[in-house]
């Protein structure tokens, strides 16, 4: 039994596709099939159960998968020390990530990184809050950027406020006001950003009592400012989001300012490897430089 097969069980599980985690772990379709059927057969249990509503874990399943999880991080840990006694020359970097941060800042950031440091890796998580807490507390990243506070159990670190801003069509009556007001919030119809169970927006409408009308949600963020653009409703998104967009819309500040705080976690009593701690050092530097 090879750890391979451990991480090919734990990515079809986490992406409930086989065809997904062969592409998360560059191997092919039948690559990850081989695998999983040699597991199986090795234990002389069934894992996973395929059918057309996709992949799921058998009961036996379930209950191995905690250990086999463990395992996994184990084996990453026991790498990680062999890499501090090497110390910057290799290394792997796993990090959870929303959209904004993905697109405005990590690019920069990990380019500079790589000047210095050209033999780390890194990995990108892409999700939302509660996704990227899970990912962190699992041990599937090393750190991953959130808004704050943070669920208990994670170690944060503050790096930036963001303005949360009206985003609005272009003939909206509202687009020449200096300030949206919170109140009229209630009247528009509203594209709702789908980021876990709760997030910045939801905790506004709920400090200042208000029942948006919500025509539609979706996870995609550019998808709700191309809504937007539409006239199909307005919306809220983060500043940080909105820098750099092509599309036509109407940035608005609330009439009572809105904002995120942004950081960084890590699970609680984790040391972070070499790797880690100078990438967190230089995340502080690069974002004084960024002024996003």
């Amino acid at each position: 039994m090879s750890n391979p097969k451990y991480e090919a069980l734990l990515r079809t599980v986490e992406l409930g596709s086989l065809t997904k985690a062969a592409a998360a772990l560059g191997y092919t379709q039948s690559g990850i099939s081989h695998m999983l059927n040699a597991l199986e057969k090795e234990w002389q249990l069934q894992l996973l159960v395929r059918d057309r509503s996709g992949i799921r874990l058998t009961s036996d399943g379930m209950q191995l998968l905690p250990s086999i999880r463990r395992v996994c991080n184990a084996e990453r840990e026991l790498e990680e020390e062999i890499r501090r006694l090497h110390g910057l020359q290799a290394g792997l970097i796993r990090i959870g990530m929303f959209t904004s941060v993905a697109v405005h800042w990590l690019p920069t950031l990990i380019k500079t990184f790589h000047a210095e440091y050209p033999n780390i890796e890194f990995k990108l998580l892409h999700g939302d809050y509660d996704q990227i807490e899970n990912w962190i507390e699992e041990g599937l990243a090393d750190c991953g950027f959130l808004r704050l506070p943070a669920r208990p159990g994670l170690d944060t670190r503050y790096l930036k406020q963001d303005r949360l801003l009206v985003i609005l069509p272009e003939d909206h009556p509202l687009a020449d006001c200096n300030f949206f007001p919170v109140e009229k919030l209630a009247e528009e119809p509203f594209i709702l950003l789908d980021e876990g169970t709760t997030n910045e927006i939801t905790d506004l409408f709920e400090l200042h009592r208000i029942q948006p009308k919500v025509r539609f949600s979706a996870k995609d963020d550019y998808a709700i400012i191309s809504m937007v653009e539409s006239g199909l409703g307005i919306s809220i998104l983060p500043e940080l989001l909105l820098h750099r967009t092509p599309y036509r819309v109407i940035r608005k500040e609330l009439s009572v300012p809105a904002y995120r705080r942004l950081g960084i976690a890590m699970k609680t009593g984790k040391l972070p490897s070499p790797a880690l701690s100078r990438f967190l050092e230089h995340l502080q530097e690069g974002l004084e430089r960024l002024q996003i």
